[in-house]
């Protein structure tokens, strides 16, 4: 059987998602409480903050945002099982519409309505008229165990960084292995999903380096004015 990469989209979005996400903030965040002239310890006490914080929000987020889409999903099952239970014929007419209007002939297509729905009525209309498939269904728990991990992940590689950096060279030091970490994570994740990898690579750099920029200015402001 052909393995496609379309089937890892359960676990490749959030993961990538919050692997990019973890680096993202918690390098701003340490350059932001850096740039505004705090002392070591405190800014590696804000970066761990943000990780905790920061995993728990992804989890969060992913497993409302997935879980609305399952309980979706399931309620038009539903509906389509009664459907079924209360109007095979219209049903039936519906798949056979379907698969007309996919290429084949009328009498071809009803002949494969027919099979199908003898086989498995409601798996047919599941996933030729809902378009469900268990390579894209939604699962909650996976989508959020992926997110909270891969967030952890991404945040702990600024984190040890920072941890061992020398705090007069902090600042440069997390900027330039944030990037070199995030131009990584999009190249990998570009090859996992079948994109061109410079390609993702450098887009998932870029908006890095706006926020990473964005926050640092922001510490500095702040930590002039104060």
């Amino acid at each position: 059987m052909e393995r496609h990469l379309a089937g890892q989209i359960g676990w490749l979005r959030p993961a990538v998602l919050g692997a990019n996400d973890g680096i993202v903030s918690t390098a701003s965040l340490v350059l932001g409480v850096a740039a505004a002239h705090a002392s070591h310890d405190s800014i590696m006490l804000a970066g761990v903050a943000g990780l905790v914080a920061g995993a728990m929000s992804m989890a969060a987020g992913e497993y409302v945002s997935v879980q609305s889409q399952a309980d979706s999903e399931q309620a038009d099952i539903e509906r389509e099982r009664k459907e079924l239970e209360t109007d095979d014929p219209g049903e039936r007419k519906e798949l056979v519409a379907i698969y007309v209007g996919r290429g084949l002939d009328p009498a071809l297509a009803k002949q494969v309505a027919d099979q199908l729905m003898a086989h498995d009525a409601l798996g047919a209309h599941i996933r030729d008229e809902l378009g469900i498939s268990e390579a894209h269904n939604a699962r909650p728990l996976q989508a959020t165990f992926a997110s909270a991990a891969s967030f952890a992940v991404g945040a702990a590689m600024p984190l040890v960084v920072t941890a061992f950096a020398p705090e007069a060279s902090l600042i440069p030091i997390i900027s330039l292995t944030s990037l070199v970490f995030l131009a990584l994570l999009g190249g990998v994740a570009a090859r996992a999903g079948g994109a061109q990898v410079a390609a993702g690579a450098i887009r998932v750099t870029f908006w890095g380096a706006l926020a990473m920029g964005l926050t640092a200015g922001v510490g500095a402001l702040f930590g002039t004015v104060a």
